[in-house]
């Protein structure tokens, strides 16, 4: 009986507790370049839109100035993932390079989102970017970069305008980052968690480096093993949870005006509970990616939706490898500690 009141006090928490602003700017952000996307009939541009979208995402409950700055960071960090995304995919680059360069993008991401002190932390949406991109890129790169570069843009435009117009009390703390070893120590947990799923992506069929990649990356962003290994739980979970929630979108062949109309609608969602529940979370954005993806670069449904399934659950399984390995001296210990106050989207804040 007791757990049941726990599981309904949980879930009371979730629904209720939440700011729903952060959400609707992020939205915004989407909404109106998406839409003019769909009268543009350019739905297959959609995808660098979306990632440019992410930007508003970064600066929660900041202050106007630390806002701004960590969102200008945070769409460098995109466009730049985009742009790296875009050059191996009109490049036509062999599979072992594109992991390669992932792995590369990620290792140096790392260490500057730390050193900038983003949050979400790490540089999980930029490799993300990177790698997604670059299975998709089509022939016309310099709009798809104006897109994704206007996106992020009016993402921070929004942002600072709601922050001038609803200051956070007293300013909100910047958060604490790693530097020096730890962060270097981090940078490398990325770059091999990252080459090896890859890898085992390319071996398995280049259509799972990526997710793979993505997956392995996850966990890394959690303080301790415990809530790595949540936090891969909740990555497998909600995924698995999302393509059941994506079926219904991809399998009828829906028009690509529906597809873009729900992507946009998802987003929504996606940002309402990213950073309250992470499962959660996941059951929105991973038909809002996979969506995304088809309208980009058409391919069976039926596929994609197996292989991404695959692809998270031993991409998980690395990263958590990897993060759990006990390079760990009592600088960084007390760095997590730091850094890492309270689990990062891997459950209800308590």
């Amino acid at each position: 009986m007791h757990a049941i009141r726990r599981g309904r006090l949980r879930a009371r928490r979730l629904l209720t507790e939440i700011d729903h602003l952060p959400a609707a700017r992020v939205f915004a952000g989407l909404a109106i370049p998406g839409l003019i996307l769909i009268g543009a009939g350019r739905t297959d541009l959609l995808i660098y839109a979306v990632f440019g979208s992410f930007t508003g995402m970064y600066g929660f409950a900041e202050s106007a100035r630390q806002r701004l700055g960590h969102q200008l960071a945070a769409a460098v960090l995109l466009i730049g993932g985009t742009a790296t995304g875009v050059a191996l995919g009109c490049l036509h680059v062999p599979a072992w390079a594109l992991v390669a360069a992932v792995a590369v993008f990620a290792a140096v991401a790392s260490p500057l989102a730390d050193r900038l002190g983003l949050r979400p932390q790490g540089p999980f949406f930029g490799l993300f970017a990177c790698g997604a991109i670059a299975m998709v890129a089509g022939s016309d790169p310099v709009l798809a970069l104006a897109v994704c570069a206007g996106t992020a843009a009016l993402c921070v435009i929004v942002g600072y305008a709601d922050a001038i117009r609803r200051p956070a009390p007293g300013g909100a703390p910047a958060p604490g980052a790693r530097s020096g070893t730890d962060s270097l120590v981090q940078a490398g947990r990325y770059a091999v968690a990252v080459s090896v799923a890859g890898g085992i992506g390319v071996f398995l069929g280049v259509g799972h480096a990526n997710w793979a990649m993505a997956g392995a990356a996850v966990p890394l962003v959690a303080a301790g093993n415990r809530d790595r290994i949540r936090r891969g739980v909740h990555r497998v979970v909600g995924t698995l949870a999302g393509l059941a929630v994506t079926a219904p979108l991809l399998l009828p062949g829906l028009p690509p005006t529906v597809l873009a109309l729900a992507i946009i609608a998802l987003l929504y969602p996606t940002e309402l509970f990213m950073a309250r529940h992470y499962a959660v979370a996941l059951g929105f954005f991973t038909p809002l990616i996979m969506s995304m993806t088809l309208l980009a670069a058409p391919a069976d449904p039926v596929v994609l939706l197996r292989e991404r399934g695959i692809d998270t659950v031993f991409g998980v399984v690395i990263g958590v490898a990897v993060a759990v390995v006990p390079v760990r001296t009592r600088r960084i210990v007390a760095d997590d500690a730091r850094t890492h106050p309270v689990p990062v989207a891997c459950g209800v804040v308590e």
